[in-house]
């Protein structure tokens, strides 16, 4: 049987992608009801970490032995856009594709398959962002559901850095931001004494913490729908 595999870039990212299959229902095919999805979708049935963007060439070559070996026949790709943007994180992975993997495909834009003839493999890409730049904190940040009192706050503590000669850039800024929340906001008091389990990424994506309906998804949406 033929398999769907799917490269992130973080143990982060392949949390956040599993829970949102689930919300979907794509391991069982069912139907989503959405301004985006009126189609089946079937489910990513392996992941792929990089453990750093930078990896992602070495990666690839290790995976053109298992699409030949495994019968993969779609591979997605996701990365972070951070401050390099859409356009730029795209054709990056044109480059690492040609280099590592096959020299017969070429992606335009995200969310569009592509046939390599070389390897007999569907790709695609999708690079998450909001409004063009950013990472998977930035996005969780924005699809928050619940009280961030905790988290927001830290606002105050920035203010107070620059106030005296010190700073913290955007991308440290949602990280930490991300993990305030998760470990104040959204955790009880029992969970905060096994913070490390209980208010960890992987579990808080297991909460009802998170607006999987939001806008900012719908592209995600879309990508995944590649894979039907």
């Amino acid at each position: 049987m033929s398999k769907n595999l799917l490269v992130v870039e973080s143990d982060n990212d392949k949390y956040f992608i599993e829970a949102f299959i689930k919300y979907l229902n794509l391991d069982e095919n069912i139907t989503v009801d959405t301004p985006v999805l009126d189609t089946p979708i079937c489910k990513i049935d392996d992941f792929e970490c990089l453990g750093g963007i930078n990896k992602l060439g070495n990666k690839l070559h290790r995976i053109k032995a298992r699409i030949e070996r495994e019968d993969i026949k779609k591979l997605g790709i996701i990365l972070d856009a951070d401050k390099e943007g859409i356009a730029k994180r795209i054709k990056f992975i044109n480059q690492n594709l040609k280099e590592n993997i096959c020299s017969d495909a070429t992606l335009a834009d995200i969310n569009t398959l592509i046939k390599s003839e070389e390897l007999e493999v569907e790709i695609a890409c999708y690079i998450t962002n909001v409004d063009g730049q950013g990472e998977l904190e930035t996005l969780l940040k924005v699809i928050k559901s619940k009280d961030s009192t905790f988290a927001d706050c830290l606002n105050k503590w920035r203010e107070c850095l620059e106030n005296n000669g010190k700073s913290i850039n955007d991308k440290q800024f949602d990280k930490f931001w991300i993990n305030i929340y998760q470990r104040f906001d959204t955790c009880s008091k029992k969970e905060q004494y096994q913070a490390h389990k209980k208010c960890s990424g992987e579990t808080s994506m297991k909460k009802d913490i998170w607006n999987f309906e939001h806008e900012k998804l719908n592209d995600l949406r879309v990508f995944l729908q590649l894979f039907s």
